[in-house]
């Protein structure tokens, strides 16, 4: 078994100094944290792999191919892999434990 405490994920992703902090990478799936913080811009592109994302904080918007929807601690949402999606009107710093399925960079140069 893995299992992880937020404190510890969170310094970790302290010491990364990114966006990402990627805690945990298996065959099939990879978890990480992502941060953004109040009033930030979201760089990131559509990706290859399906994503999970799990609002553990904050709050702001997010938009999935065009649709927009407010986000808060506990929000879920899934975003098929190449769907143009991004964080916006990040009003509290956003904590994201963001799970890739297969693991995130996997079928990177694939259609």
């Amino acid at each position: 078994m893995d299992a992880f405490d937020m404190p510890e994920i969170e310094e970790a992703h302290r010491q990364n100094g990114e966006l990402y902090h990627e805690f945990l990478r298996a065959s099939r799936l990879s978890v990480g944290l992502y941060v953004l913080p109040a009033g930030a811009v979201d760089p990131q592109a559509p990706h290859t792999e399906d994503e999970v994302y799990h609002i553990a904080s904050g709050s702001g918007m997010i938009e999935v191919a065009g649709e927009h929807r407010p986000v808060g601690a506990g929000s879920v949402i899934y975003v098929d892999a190449h769907v143009d999606h991004r964080f916006h009107s990040i009003t509290e710093e956003l904590k994201v434990v963001v799970v890739f399925a297969p693991p995130r960079r996997s079928l990177a140069g694939q259609s």
